[in-house]
């Protein structure tokens, strides 16, 4: 009789209808219980049916094969739960507590990461997120309506006597925002859905962590709502089917869908390398080993007592401790009480100290292949431009270049490298060529240069060299001269850096303190770019240091400096800076907002392609090692006129 048949026939026992009964292969279904019984002994897949001593040499898999198909209807027995029970704004399945929700609107500015504290929520969650592309003519389309739609709305409040809402008029501006970046083609555009469900052992725990997950949303802009009457359809949705059967959706461009996918990874972490911070998305370390990238530069960017120097003197001390050497150029004084600390040599210039460098002096440091007397002399051409003003007519830098070949000339040193042990010239022998030559030009660039060598600014490039670099920790300070010294000074002091670096190869650090400060010359910025360029081939890792963000990417060399770093950090900046960073490091909105909200120590680390959200870090002894802050400084009692950052 069949399934659903009403005729009722009496049995001699309950039996399942024909159709639901379960009977195994190679047995006829229609026979007697106890000849079905003889006939399915053995039978395994429908085979022949086997003796026992057959049946005993049966492998594992295939008893659980026998017996799953004499035992069992369906594997879905094994793993659906007993019942299910759809409330209004809960399910019960089998003995746990289920409650999804939707989310119904979304923050209009994000961080970087901002959906981490839902994916690394306290409790167990499941998010299901859906993207659904929408056609551009249609949504540019829809567009130019609204777009209407709003100008209408706020020209009848102008005649109106009113002032236009100024709601209306954000909107206004951001749909005339994205038509113009859709119509590029640099936007697209999409739908997006956001699901959630959490669970618990019982009802009051299921609402504990309901309360606590409306507040985390709340706390990141998301408004969630409980799905209520669609429980089991919202269940649906974030179990791994790929279904939306709520459909509850928000349009999305393309840089802010970018945004909420939750699975980029964010992790800088390395076996080897330096602590550089903790990281903001998920509390993991950033370990990390500059000179394992294309190069070891980096640039540091970021306002004044936003934590620059504080981060650099830990990545220099940790550094240290791992075999590499460190030199600073240090306009403030910033570094020497570390430098003490870790027996350092601290060499500071002054116009009355001893302390002193010929910018004239020839290393004989340079491979067998290079001029070094041509080097030279375009090296010291560059300082005497800046000391001249940084600029010169095509003439004018003509007669300065024979007036320093003559000059050498004089001391008997030519490009035969045998000459260049001779005692090398000074910056007044320099000054007395310029006057002994027939042009007017040559006399009026000696008159200018005459300050370095006989008025308030001599002392300083006109003596002989006094120091050398032996130190694994070597700092040249600069604080003592006057602003306007300062990037001669630091030229002078790059000069002689790089001769040392060329002929001894090893790792190293050469950090560059107030970077800005060589920006504001040209021949100063090219010559740091050109160290940027070549650092590599010499085990060297640039650091360039600024908190003149403006001055430093106004030039093409701050530029070009920043574009061949490999890595970066920018802590907190300020809000005439952001859009010259938003730029050149393709910042999101979300990154905009948290360098403009950032918290001392706080910032984007670049390294390659990644970056990560960072907070700078140090131990007890570290920070009273580095720390300039005079509160801090008064409590070791050590209190000076360094000051703040």
């Amino acid at each position: 009789m069949g399934l659903f048949s009403r005729k009722k026939k009496k049995q001699p026992q309950q039996q399942l209808p024909q159709q639901m009964r379960v009977v195994p292969r190679g047995v006829n279904p229609n026979a007697k219980p106890k000849q079905r019984l003889q006939q399915g002994r053995g039978h395994v897949g429908g085979k022949a049916p086997v003796s026992a001593k057959e049946a005993a040499a049966l492998s594992k898999e295939q008893k659980v094969i026998r017996d799953f198909s004499q035992g069992l209807i369906d594997v879905k027995d094994i793993i659906a739960p007993s019942a299910i029970e759809v409330n209004f704004s809960n399910m019960v399945i089998g003995s746990k507590y289920f409650r999804s929700y939707f989310v119904v609107d979304y923050p209009s500015v994000v961080n970087p990461n901002w959906l981490e504290p839902l994916i690394n929520f306290e409790y167990p969650i499941d998010i299901s997120t859906f993207y659904y592309p929408k056609d551009t003519g249609e949504m540019l389309k829809l567009l130019k309506r609204r777009i209407a739609e709003f100008q209408a709305t706020i020209n009848i409040q102008i005649k109106g006597g009113q002032q236009g809402d100024p709601i209306i008029k954000q909107k206004l501006e951001d749909a005339l925002t994205l038509q113009q970046q859709l119509a590029a083609g640099n936007e697209k555009f999409f739908q997006y859905g956001m699901y959630l469900t959490i669970h618990a052992e019982t009802l009051d725990e299921l609402d504990q962590i309901a309360k606590n997950l409306e507040s985390t949303a709340a706390t990141i802009g998301l408004i969630i709502k409980v799905a209520t009457l669609q429980q089991e359809e919202a269940f649906q949705t974030t179990i791994p089917y790929g279904w939306d059967k709520i459909n509850m959706t928000r349009n999305l461009d393309t840089t802010a869908i970018a945004s909420t996918f939750p699975f980029v990874s964010s992790e800088l972490t390395m076996e080897k390398g330096v602590l550089y911070g903790i990281n903001l998305h998920n509390n993991s370390l950033v370990i990390f080993d500059r000179f394992s990238l294309p190069n070891a530069n980096s640039v540091v960017l970021a306002t004044s007592g936003s934590g620059k120097s504080y981060s650099v003197k830990l990545e220099a001390v940790r550094s240290l401790m791992l075999g590499v050497d460190v030199i600073i150029i240090d306009p403030e004084k910033e570094f020497d009480r570390l430098c003490q600390a870790v027996g350092g040599e601290y060499i500071s210039f002054s116009q009355d100290g001893a302390q002193k460098l010929n910018p004239f002096e020839l290393s004989q440091l340079y491979d067998q292949d290079e001029d070094e007397l041509r080097f030279k002399i375009r090296s010291v051409s560059g300082l005497i431009r800046i000391m001249l003003g940084g600029t010169l007519t095509g003439e004018e830098a003509a007669i300065l270049d024979r007036a320093i070949i003559l000059t050498y000339s004089e001391k008997g040193i030519t490009p035969d490298k045998s000459t260049h042990s001779k005692e090398p010239p000074l910056m007044e022998d320099l000054y007395k060529i310029l006057n002994s030559m027939a042009e007017e030009e040559a006399h009026s660039m000696a008159r200018r240069l005459e300050r370095y060598i006989k008025g308030s600014a001599s002392g300083v490039f006109d003596q002989r060299s006094t120091i050398d670099i032996h130190n694994t920790f070597t700092v040249f300070s600069i604080r003592d001269l006057t602003p306007d010294l300062r990037p001669m000074a630091m030229y002078s002091m790059l000069d002689f850096i790089w001769t040392k670096i060329k002929k001894d190869k090893r790792k190293r650090l050469l950090i560059i303190d107030e970077a800005w400060v060589m920006m504001q010359y040209e021949d100063a910025a090219y010559f740091v770019y050109q160290i940027a360029k070549r650092a590599r081939k010499y085990g060297l890792g640039l650091t360039t240091i600024t908190q003149d963000v403006d001055d430093f990417l106004s030039s093409d060399f701050g530029k070009a400096i920043v574009n061949n770093a490999s890595m970066q950090l920018l802590l907190k900046q300020s809000p005439a800076a952001i859009d010259k960073l938003q730029k050149v490091f393709y910042l999101t909105e979300g990154e905009k907002s948290f360098l403009l909200s950032a918290g001392i120590g706080q910032g984007l680390f670049f390294a390659g392609a990644n970056h990560v959200a960072l907070q700078v870090v140090a131990s007890e002894n570290e920070h009273n090692l580095i720390t300039t802050n005079p509160e801090d400084l008064a409590k070791l009692g050590e209190f000076n006129d360094t000051g703040f950052e």
